[in-house]
């Protein structure tokens, strides 16, 4: 291993337990700072050199991917309905005059545009909210909501019509969409050792489902054994594999074409 240690950071949301609990069993003989932050946050703490490595929106990443190297096989993906990436709305989508978006991470909000941009006017959308559901449903037509407080919405809502992003892009694409990536700054050198467990850290996690059950952000949005043990091994998929990648260049492209990207910048890999 190098001398120095590595800043690794990646969000703690439910979907990322099974990267994130092997992460903090090994940090200490990897030789890792395990940063832990939302999507957004970390995107700039890379940005800024604060971290090395981190598990990044998909936009961020497509944004300045001439500035970063990917971790082969590593991402957080999905193909079909996921559950946990919902636009919500109490009027048809016609109607929604107020959109309040979830602020953790950009990438759903690029989807959303591309997804609804012709039922959707611009004018409706607000910035980025607190990710408080209720509150941002008392005071809005529709939201925006992403990651663990997004199964508060699954049931319990019969009033209102809630959209599966994820389910909405396999609709209109047939591609997997991935949501993360585990970026690198290129001047980082990493070992051999950590790449592997990287890319392996997911099977290993897949082994601690039992556990991951039992967090308390699990207990807290009431999702029950049984449903988070489908959500992790049914709903997220982790290996960047060709699929995904074929769903991350399609997006790309659709980001370019709606001019939510500047440039279409090559998939680079460590």
């Amino acid at each position: 291993m190098a001398s120095h240690r590595i800043r690794l950071g990646i969000h703690d949301f439910i979907n990322a337990q099974p990267l994130v609990l092997p992460l903090k069993m090994d940090a200490g003989r990897l030789n890792l700072d395990l940063v832990l932050d939302t999507p957004a946050r970390l995107s700039a703490k890379l940005k800024a050199s604060e971290l090395d490595i981190a598990m990044v929106p998909t936009i961020e990443y497509l944004k300045d991917a001439d500035a970063y190297r990917l971790i082969p096989e590593v991402c957080i993906a999905s193909r079909g309905p996921v559950g946990s990436v919902l636009l919500v709305s109490k009027k048809p989508l016609e109607k929604v005059r107020t959109l309040a978006m979830d602020n953790r991470s950009r990438t759903s909000v690029a989807l959303l545009n591309i997804l609804f941009n012709r039922r959707l006017s611009p004018s409706v959308i607000k910035g980025g909210a607190d990710p408080d559901p209720e509150r941002m449903l008392k005071m809005n037509d529709a939201i925006l909501i992403i990651g663990d407080p997004s199964f508060l919405l699954e049931e319990g809502h019969p009033d209102l019509t809630v959209y599966d992003l994820s389910e909405e892009w396999f609709r209109l694409t047939g591609k997997s969409f991935v949501h993360a990536v585990m970026a690198v700054r290129p001047e980082v050198r990493l070992s051999p050792e950590l790449i592997q467990f990287l890319k392996g850290a997911a099977d290993m996690g897949k082994n601690m489902i039992d556990a991951i059950t039992l967090l308390p952000q699990v207990r807290n949005v009431g999702l029950s054994p049984e449903a988070c043990r489908e959500y992790l091994t049914h709903r997220i998929l982790y290996h960047l594999g060709e699929q995904e990648l074929d769903g991350l260049m399609h997006f790309r492209t659709a980001c370019h074409k709606g001019h939510l990207l500047n440039h279409q910048h090559p998939i680079e890999f460590i």
